[in-house]
């Protein structure tokens, strides 16, 4: 119930802007930046965890679950961000779906008889509707890069073909300036 669709479209929109830089080796400050993006999400849920001990029953279950969710949340991004992979930033949103499910399951507890039974289908159908989208908006991402790299071959093909009408050294700086400009 958390991510919203504006919420899945910005991250699919981040994601597609993303897939196509290359995945360099670590820096040492982005190693600096994941390490202390953990630290301070242990230390939120270590604050948001003592807050809840001061309240009982339900509610106090509802509390220790949204602090968990926080810190699902906030490594998840650490870590997608980190290791800057479609599969990393689905794989994060897919713990993301599951810990506010969660969540849910743990305010539908609160109620009793039908109401309980149809808040926790609502929950099932929310966590179901977001690890969905995660997996369709891969899909995407996936076939958005495939055509990319299909287009690029055949524009690629093209220019080379431009380039056999021309003889000797023209031809040669000719296929040298396409296999630079197409990446080959």
């Amino acid at each position: 119930m958390k991510l919203t669709v504006c919420a899945a479209g910005v991250l699919a929109a981040a994601l597609g802007a993303l897939l196509p830089i290359a995945n360099a080796a670590a820096t040492p400050e982005a190693k600096a930046l994941y390490r202390n993006a953990k630290e301070s999400a242990a230390a939120q849920y270590k604050e948001a965890r003592a807050r809840c001990d001061a309240i009982a029953g339900n509610p106090k279950d509802v509390c220790v679950a949204e602090a968990k969710a926080a810190r699902v949340r906030a490594e998840a991004d650490a870590t997608a961000q980190y290791r800057n992979t479609l599969r990393a930033y689905t794989k994060a949103r897919q713990d993301i779906a599951k810990a506010d499910y969660a969540v849910d399951q743990s305010r539908c507890k609160a109620l009793t008889g039908n109401d309980k039974d149809v808040c926790m289908k609502r929950a099932k159908s929310t966590r179901t509707a977001a690890l969905a989208d995660a997996k369709a908006d891969k899909k995407v991402i996936e076939a958005r890069s495939n055509a990319r790299e299909d287009k690029r071959i055949a524009e690629y093909q093209v220019a080379a073909e431009k380039c056999d009408a021309l003889a000797g050294t023209a031809k040669d700086q000719c296929v040298s300036a396409a296999k630079t400009q197409f990446g080959y």
